[in-house]
């Protein structure tokens, strides 16, 4: 089958509609177009159908032995040759290599509106509907539109254009796609205002409205978004000139398709990579050796390990891994054993770590025959017992992957340096013996970096040499070497100065080497002279540089101490103390004294001193918040040696000589100095080091704890109803009222069958369970329920929500199926009696509803639905298999949070731990490949297939459909080139993924195998077989005759059919074992195990049940708040809903509701609440209980209990705060206050808080939009501040000026700002100004003319666009971050045109555009064109 058979529509033969068809998509009706019609956007006419009736006509000539003569004239022939040109042309365009249709598919997913092609059909059915696809407007996509969404009949439009030269004056001006009208649906037609204002024009082109389905207005939203059409007319014209100069191609040549267009001659390559279709992409598919490991060791293709380096590896790996394995040291050596098999599988025999795991379990446990004693009374019993301790598990696999990554960028270092040093031999013969001795022994790369920094210290002249050499050997000897580019240290090495610093004594290496106690102590010598003395010498003076003894004997110690500082044995020293001994400090900078204050997260570290490394260990989200604070600029993190002084005192009896004299102390001075220095510069790279190491470990320890957490959520299977076996899917009703108020919001619900096919949906908008006792009939939504579940049968009903109102749904429903007495499905219990319980009702883990309700995937499998119709759908298949669910999620799985501290952890490291445990479990359960490919939730779990990744997925999924579909067995995956099948993997590949993909059992096709349905690798089917015939008790002469007749599975199948595969638990696998480690050295001990698990139950299912969410997820899932964020004792603002006689009820942003008696509402007695409150009124309470399974609080609101909530008390040890800094800083800020001489106001509002700008910014920083703090104004004691947040780092401070004071200290009855805008209360003045203004931020913000960037990106984006579609304006909007609550309005008229700007202002409910106002982003952009159109007519001047 070619590319033009899954493309190209096919002439029909026996049409019977010739007047109309319908749309199969809209239901439309189409009429038949006469006239012109093409492919691939050509233009056709009935030569094509001639030549065709004419070779008919010659064949016939012959065959009644006619001599048929070509006396066509000569522009006739060149006509004809012109016309088979054209048409070859755009059958190999059709035809494009790699361009089939998977890939056509890949490509066409990055535009929304694409269609997928129809399965393709036999070709007798596709001729017959030939002509009816052309009546209903079909068109084949080539390669110059393939991004084209299926609306886009501008291509069409374009052709005719190109055919029928039309006058360009009778075009329309630039313009007329610029002012497009943006009318409301509903309308349907401009305003008559704004049509006496339109300019008025010229249409030349008429019907492609008609034609298209697109009203004007829709054909220039096309255009803009897609151009022209003609982008890609210099690759087809670069190929007209290739059929020139060839005279034309034959299509069905593989090397001419060849010499046509590729993929990478049209689509960028961003386009290409993100489709997975760039030529790596192509190599990584085609190579048979897993993706994964093809990805990890892309950096390393090229290095090679030899037999030495991978020994050095297993004890290497095995050495890391030791350290934090609990493992008894007798079991040292077998563990190293262990880790140097595993090494072998994955490098030399490329096994992921699924299969390692699942088929060579026995080389990961070590098996002894302990010895027991003999028991008299059990004569037969055996002399020893098998003691088997597990060595390695599946997170430690994927370690030694990452482990063995690490050592080949060490080795590839490590082999760089080698080389370096040798070709530095081969210039200058020379040896260093700290180079030699110190590269095979450095074993991490910080080891290598110090080796590497020292190689370029000590030799620097004679890399700059190689360095010269090898860029005049590049450069055929023009470069020259610069004459004066050594540096200091190599200047002061090759001066007489050198002797200087030989006079020391003691070489920096010797002293290393005595301060890391290795080898024998090297003694210091003492010269005969003082050292200013020798200085002094004029064999030590190098003139003019040098030409004093103080400049020498400076230069000398700082060579010396730069000696020690790059002395690799000596930065090991350090290391090693600085990881034994370092401690770390937090110090806060003068941005943290004013930013951090009591309320503010980073305080629990504000004042942190003397913390020990190891202790982050334990809670490494606090080393991580301490680098994110310091990286804002609030706190600088110090790490230290907390023995400093004692480690230096050591250090210098190291350097110093033993000598007793006055020049032997003048030289230990010296010595002492030099130390310093060098210690100087240590320290500081070593807490660079230390601090970058301490940060890694702690993210790896927080995507590890993400890890274990993700892998909790996949180690679930489908809900399990009552009386079904673990793994049947459930059929679901999932009901949420989303973020509404139950009773007032309607509440949508929706019904998935097992095979994830939504089959009905709906709402309910009054579910109300009415009261017998008091005549109160249930509401007719009730009743409907009822029915619904009586009529559908569910197995389970899920809910879920956005607030803690979904908690009183869940309540609702509970009391309706309780009292309506709604059962489950019926099953059989013990006693072979049929019955049924109470139907199911469970709330559910929505975070990948949340996710799904409003993404792409969800408008194109539900495009009718409503957010929250489908996020119900989301509940219901997190039911079905939550497994596939993270699966479809992709990338933005990484999105869900499972750790408080997971924001800290680059999303890279997060992606990779997902990837690994969505590894683990797919290969834990199996993917059926035949479902896969009518599935595509099952399909999204084949990249995690072991062996197996995205683009070999793709390649599979592709392969399986070209050989006709479904599967049979496993090896029809290797393909067979007698059937003509080709193969969909190869060999290593399939070795890895053969097992895990599996095929269910048919007894009736023959050449279906029972093992292909199970766990059982391929290569151990024959053992499987053995087992088979020993439970059956079959002799060789037996088995023959089963196989002769059936087959090589036949033993197997008559296991099946006759039921007795309960026979298999009677083996006695120990000595099968046995035998086969003896005469096959093969360990199957565990895989003989499985075999017999699987043979019985064929892929059980192994993952826990449904995981039910506890009382604390609820209550985080439904308000937001954690115990940490939400607790007894703190003081937050409630909202008054009912205002009673001697109570209060109120609520909580959170949603959490409570009440409060009458003797926590006021110390006064006489006082009613009523008198005091009103409903809506937001106050100040302080939490006294929370009851956090009903999702309720009591809350008390006396004065004296208000301003003393509870302070978190931190649990820290005597010196680990330094508490004297924080009372000094507290006592500045409030002398500071105190300067200032201002009154400090104090407004009774939740809202209020004694910042200044600064600090209202900085606490609004991690708020959301729209969010607002009230603070005091340095305007005066009749003026306050509103700071609200615009977007990320932009704040809107509005002067609020107070009217009707009743005293100088209260809060002003009348609230004006600017003016114009008045308020009697802060509530109103939020709603109705800031809020407002928020809302229109919101909407300008997510308008699809607004542009993320910043105004000078956005100008390039204008002039990017108006260089791309020179006849085009387009204009686009940008916020303004110098000028918050404006927003740029930037607009480019064409391609020469100038680049411009008019500010747009947010005001309440507005946008205010050149003194106009405009009520939405229709009216603003339709109010936009009106005023330019003017502008340009002169009607008011430009700017």
């Amino acid at each position: 089958m070619s590319a033009r058979d899954l493309i190209s529509g096919e002439a029909d033969v026996n049409s019977q509609d010739e007047d109309e068809s319908f749309d199969e998509e809209t239901g439309e009706v189409r009429r038949k177009t006469n006239g012109v019609k093409g492919i691939n956007g050509h233009l056709e006419d009935s030569s094509e159908e001639d030549d065709d009736d004419d070779d008919e006509e010659a064949a016939a000539a012959v065959r009644k032995d006619f001599i048929v003569e070509d006396d066509e004239e000569p522009e006739e022939r060149e006509r004809r040759r012109r016309e088979r040109k054209k048409r070859r042309r755009e059958e190999r365009e059709e035809e494009e290599a790699g361009l089939d249709e998977e890939d056509l598919d890949l490509i066409g997913e990055a535009n929304p509106n694409f269609e997928r092609r129809a399965p393709s059909e036999p070709k007798l059915k596709r001729l017959k509907r030939g002509h009816k696809e052309d009546r209903d407007g079909y068109r084949s996509k080539g390669i110059e539109n393939i991004f084209d969404s299926e609306e886009e009949d501008e291509t069409d439009f374009r052709n005719q254009r190109q055919s029928h030269r039309t006058d360009p004056r009778n075009l329309q001006d630039e313009f007329a796609d610029f002012i497009e009208e943006d009318f409301d649906d509903r309308d349907g037609a401009p305003d008559d205002d704004d049509a006496d204002v339109a300019r008025p024009a010229v249409r030349t082109y008429t019907g492609i409205k008609d034609a298209a389905g697109l009203d004007e207005a829709a054909l220039e939203d096309m255009k803009e978004a897609f151009g022209e059409g003609d982008e890609y007319d210099w690759a087809l014209n670069i190929q007209d000139q290739e059929d020139e100069r060839e005279g034309g191609l034959d299509p069905d040549d593989p090397e001419a398709i060849a010499k046509g267009l590729e993929l990478k001659d049209v689509f960028e390559p961003s386009q290409l990579a993100e489709k997975l279709l760039t030529d790596e992409d192509h190599e990584i598919r085609a190579a048979d050796v897993p993706e994964r490991y093809q990805l990890a060791r892309a950096p390393y293709r090229d290095l090679v390990l030899t037999s030495e380096q991978f020994k050095e590896e297993g004890i290497w790996i095995s050495d890391f891994l030791w350290l934090r394995k609990k493992i008894k040291p007798t079991l040292k050596e077998p563990f190293r054993k262990a880790v140097a098999k595993v090494l072998e599988f994955m490098v030399a025999n490329e096994y992921e770590v699924p299969f390692i795991f699942q088929h060579r379990k026995d080389y990961l446990i070590h098996q002894e025959k302990v010895p027991v004693t003999p028991d008299p009374n059990e004569p037969g019993a055996p002399d020893f017992v098998i003691s088997a301790e597990k060595l390695l598990d599946q997170e430690d696999l994927w370690r030694i992957f990452d482990l063995d990554l690490k050592f080949r960028a060490l080795i590839d270092k490590r082999n760089a340096l080698s080389e370096t040093y040798k070709k530095l031999q081969d210039i200058v013969d020379f040896h260093d013996k700290v180079f030699e001795t110190m590269l095979p022994a450095a074993v991490t790369m910080e080891e290598l970096q110090d080796v590497q920094d020292y190689l370029h210290f000590q030799h620097a002249s004679k890399l700059a040499d190689l360095a010269a050499l090898n860029a005049s050997s590049t450069a055929n000897g023009t470069h020259r070497r610069p004459g004066s580019g050594r540096a200091l240290f190599d200047r002061i090495r090759c001066s007489n100065v050198y002797g200087l610093v030989r006079a020391f004594g003691i070489t920096a290496d010797a002293f290393a080497q005595n301060a890391l106690k290795e080898g024998r102590r090297r003694y210091t010598e003492d010269p005969a002279s003082h050292p200013e003395d020798l200085a002094d010498e004029e064999r030590i003076m190098d003139p003019p540089e040098y030409s004093t003894g103080a400049q020498c004997l400076k230069a000398a110690k700082v060579m010396f101490a730069e000696e020690i500082a790059l002395s690799p044995k000596m930065r090991k020293v350090m290391r090693a103390a600085f990881y034994q001994d370092g401690v770390i400090d937090c110090f806060r900078t003068e941005k943290g004294l004013r930013r951090i204050d009591e309320h503010h997260p980073y305080y629990s570290f504000k004042y942190l001193r003397n913390q020990q490394l190891t202790e982050f260990s334990d809670q490494p989200d606090l080393f991580l918040r301490m680098i994110r604070a310091e990286e804002e600029g609030l706190i600088e993190i110090k790490v230290r040696m907390q023995n400093e002084e004692s480690f230096k005192k050591r250090l210098y009896t190291e350097i110093e000589s033993d000598n007793y004299s006055e020049i032997a102390e003048a030289w230990n001075r010296e010595r002492r100095e030099v130390l310093d220095m060098a210690l100087l510069k240590l320290d500081r790279m070593m807490a660079r080091g230390v601090k970058e190491n301490l940060k890694n470990e702690c993210e790896d320890q927080v995507a590890k704890r993400c890890r274990e957490e993700f892998s909790r959520r996949l180690d679930q299977a489908p809900y399990k109803p009552k009386g079904m076996v673990l793994g049947t899917v459930p059929r679901v009703l999932a009901i949420s009222n989303g973020a509404g108020s139950l009773g007032r919001d309607a509440t949508c619900w929706a019904w998935v069958e097992e095979d994830g096919r939504v089959l009905e949906n709906g709402k309910f908008t009054d579910l109300f369970l009415g009261d017998p006792d008091r005549g109160q009939e249930d509401s007719e939504d009730v009743k409907s329920f009822v029915r619904l579940v009586e009529r559908r049968k569910p197995d389970v009903i899920g809910v879920s929500g956005f607030s803690a109102d979904s908690r009183k749904l869940y309540k609702l429903l509970d009391d309706i199926i309780e009292r309506k007495d709604l059962r489950g499905p019926t099953y059989e219990d013990d006693d072979n009696n049929d019955r049924s319980d109470k139907l199911d009702l469970v709330i559910v883990n929505d975070e990948v509803a949340r996710l799904y309700q409003t993404s792409e995937r969800a408008m194109l499998e539900h495009p009718g639905f409503a957010p929250l119709t489908n996020y119900c759908v989301g509940l219901a298949k997190y039911l079905q298999s939550p497994i596939k669910e993270y699966a479809a999620l992709g990338n933005d799985v990484t999105s869900i949070s499972l750790d408080p501290a997971q924001a800290y952890v680059p999303r890279e490291k997060i992606s990779k731990n997902f990837e690994t445990a969505m590894v683990d479990y797919v290969n834990l359960i199996g993917v059926d490949i035949n479902a896969a490919l009518s599935d595509p939730y099952t399909a999204n779990l084949l990249p995690y297939v072991c062996g197996l990744g995205l683009r070999k997925a793709q390649q599979l999924m592709k392969v399986i459909r070209l050989n006709g579909g479904d599967l049979i067995n496993r090896a029809e995956l290797v393909g067979d080139t007698s059937q003509q099948r080709l193969g969909a993997v190869g060999g290593r590949v399939w070795v890895n993924c053969a097992s895990f993909l599996y095929i269910d059992y048919d007894s009736s096709e023959p050449e279906a195998d029972f093992l292909d349905n199970s766990r059982i690798h391929p290569e151990d089917y024959e053992l499987a077989r053995k087992m088979a015939a020993d439970a059956l008790e079959l002799d060789e002469e037996d088995i023959d005759a089963e196989v002769n007749e059936s087959g090589l599975s036949a033993v197997i199948r008559r296991l099946i059919r006759e039921e007795q595969q309960y026979k298999v638990d009677d083996l006695i696998l120990e000595e099968y074992a046995e035998q086969l480690e003896t005469n096959n050295n093969l360990r199957k001990r565990a895989t003989l195990e499985t075999i017999r698990a699987e043979v019985q139950n064929p892929y059980e299912e192994l993952r826990n049940n449904f995981t039910l969410l506890s009382s604390e997820e609820i209550f985080t899932m439904f308000t937001g708040e954690t115990r940490e964020s939400l607790y007894e004792g703190m003081v937050v603002p409630i909202s008054i809903k009912k205002v009673g006689e001697d109570y209060l009820e109120a609520r909580m942003d959170c949603g959490i509701e409570g009440t409060i008696p009458a003797i926590d509402i006021s110390d006064r007695p006489d006082v009613t609440p009523r008198s005091l409150y009103q409903q809506f009124q937001t106050v100040q309470a302080k939490i006294r209980h929370i009851n956090r399974k009903t999702l309720t609080a009591t809350f008390v609101m006396r004065e004296n209990e208000v301003r003393n909530p509870v302070k978190h008390n931190y649990d820290r040890e005597a010196g680990d705060w330094d508490d004297n800094q924080e009372r000094a800083d507290k006592d500045s800020m409030k002398e500071k206050n105190d300067v200032s001489g201002r009154t400090q106001r104090v407004v009774k509002h939740p809202l209020f808080k004694p910042f200044n700008s600064a600090q209202a910014q900085e606490f609004l920083g991690s708020q959301a939009r729209g969010d607002v703090v009230i603070r005091p104004s340095s305007k005066g004691i009749d003026h306050l501040a509103v700071t609200w947040k615009v977007s990320d780092n932009i704040y809107q401070h509005i002067d609020v000026l107070e009217l009707d004071k009743s005293n100088q200290f209260s809060s002003g009855s009348t609230l004006t700002i600017g003016g114009k805008f008045k308020y009697s209360d802060f509530d109103e003045l939020i709603v109705n100004h800031v809020k407002a203004m928020a809302k229109k931020v919101d909407e300008m913000m997510l308008h699809e003319k607004y542009q993320n960037g910043t105004k000078a990106e956005t100008e390039r984006w204008l002039s990017t666009y108006t260089e791309a579609n020179p006849k085009r304006s387009v204009y686009a909007f940008c916020i303004d971050p110098k000028h918050p609550g404006y927003f740029f309005l930037c607009f480019k008229a064409g391609q020469h045109a100038q680049l411009q700007s008019w500010p747009v202002k947010i005001v309440p409910q507005a946008f205010e555009l050149q003194r106009n106002m405009y009520p939405d982003m229709r009216a603003l952009c339709n109010g936009f064109k009106l005023l330019f159109t003017n502008m340009q007519n002169g009607k008011r001047p430009g700017r």
